[in-house]
């Protein structure tokens, strides 16, 4: 498995989680880049737009993103994951030059719904590659350095964002134009690294015949996903997991900003770099806690189990809290405890627990449950925010979510050990 990609000495593997890393970057630099400029934008538009409306920018692309989950898994496993993600993120890159140019809100919408399907096409192809391509041993510490992407690209997008657009004054349009240039040389990147299918089907050939799994690869190869295996308990309550997990965490991103600004009282830049402490303190916690999820294989359970309740205990502490410094140890420690921390183990999870043949389907099937909830979350905490004056029962429904979806899958995987026994 450590073939090497041809005119260099760096495995291919690596390359891969280099480049899928990258891809995240690109993506949650756009993804992030909007909520810090929501008063610009809607300025710019005329003044008049309310909180739901501007937190339907983010459903939109959600929206466009969940509904590629699926199709996009199904088609990776089918024709390939090149040929999956080069159209996608041309459809992305249109998407984010359609929103620069955009002059009303519903033209911000449609970019959104593009944005979002373009975007949809990498999941399935990245964690297919990562399932494809890394060695089983490193498997969870490589998803996270593949899944820090996301964090650095929201840390990046929130601070360029919000020094550029809200403190230096350039026009909110600016973002679009440096995620429309990333995208190009994402898709560059692409074309030059990601092995066709042809290409695929000839290294997988070689590896089974000198690998020692052979004989169980072999075995796998005569499965086939079914809906009963898709939707089995153990599965399903992983993906009310994940529903619960990407619940809280795109409910923060989307509005953590806004709520620095208009209900703690941060101003200018430093509402971007306090948002980005999310994104920046999962980077160490998603390598630190998958390295450990690594070393100690067969704990992936209680790992998972145990930073979700630590993560929803920190969001409750983010906003209760009495003082900024409160306020910003809890936001760290949400970073360091959250999604990007505990995605990385629970993919690694999946790998062992679902379906070996098909696994882009199960993938999307997986993530489309996820995501389901960045459809719900901004434009919900907005309608909250507009009825009441505040986002704050936003966060409190995520931790009951975050509680309640953790019981659920600790309930599954007591089952199961007690039905092992």
């Amino acid at each position: 498995m450590d073939a090497k990609v041809k005119g260099s000495g760096m495995d291919y593997w690596k390359k891969i989680v280099v480049l899928l890393c990258a891809g995240w970057v690109t993506i949650w630099v756009y993804r992030s880049a909007l909520s810090p400029a929501y008063p610009q934008i809607n300025e710019s538009l005329g003044g008049n737009i309310s909180d739901t409306a501007l937190g339907f920018i983010s459903t939109c692309y959600f929206f466009g993103y969940v509904a590629m989950q699926i199709p996009a898994g199904f088609l990776v496993d089918k024709i390939g994951k090149k040929k999956v993600l080069i159209p996608g993120f041309i459809v992305f890159g249109i998407a984010a030059f359609i929103i620069s140019q955009a002059t009303s809100i519903s033209m911000i919408y449609f970019g959104s719904v593009l944005a979002g399907l373009g975007c949809g096409s990498f999941y399935g192809s990245a964690y297919s590659l990562t399932s494809q391509n890394i060695p089983q041993d490193k498997r969870s510490f490589s998803t996270a350095i593949v899944n820090s992407g996301s964090a650095v690209g929201s840390g990046l997008g929130l601070i360029l964002s919000s020094f550029l657009v809200v403190q230096l004054q350039f026009p909110w349009q600016t973002m679009m134009y440096i995620s429309v240039a990333l995208i190009v040389l994402m898709l560059i990147a692409f074309i030059a690294i990601i092995r066709n299918n042809k290409e695929d089907a000839e290294f997988l050939a070689q590896s089974e015949t000198v690998e020692a799994e052979a004989e169980e690869v072999t075995i796998v190869e005569k499965e086939h996903v079914s809906v009963k295996k898709l939707f089995s308990p153990k599965m399903l309550f992983a993906y009310i997991l994940y529903f619960a997990t990407c619940y809280a965490y795109y409910m923060t991103v989307t509005w953590l900003p806004n709520f620095l600004g208009t209900e703690r009282g941060f101003e200018g830049a430093a509402i971007g770099f306090s948002a980005s402490l999310v994104a920046f303190a999962s980077i160490p916690g998603a390598l630190f806690f998958s390295r450990l999820a690594d070393k100690f294989m067969h704990k992936k359970v209680q790992f998972i189990v145990i930073l979700e309740f630590l993560a929803a205990v920190m969001l409750l502490l983010t906003v209760q809290a009495t003082n900024s410094t409160l306020l910003l140890v809890g936001l760290i420690l949400y970073g360091f405890l959250g999604k990007l921390a505990v995605e990385p183990i629970i993919i690694s999870w999946l790998g062992e627990n679902a379906p070996k043949v098909g696994i882009g389907t199960t993938l999307g099937v997986f993530n489309f449950f996820g995501m389901m909830s960045s459809v719900i979350a901004p434009t919900l905490t907005g309608s909250i925010s507009d009825a009441t004056g505040s986002k704050e029962m936003g966060f409190y429904i995520s931790v009951i979510l975050l509680v309640a979806g953790t019981a659920l899958f600790l309930l599954a995987n007591l089952n199961k050990k007690k039905t092992a026994e």
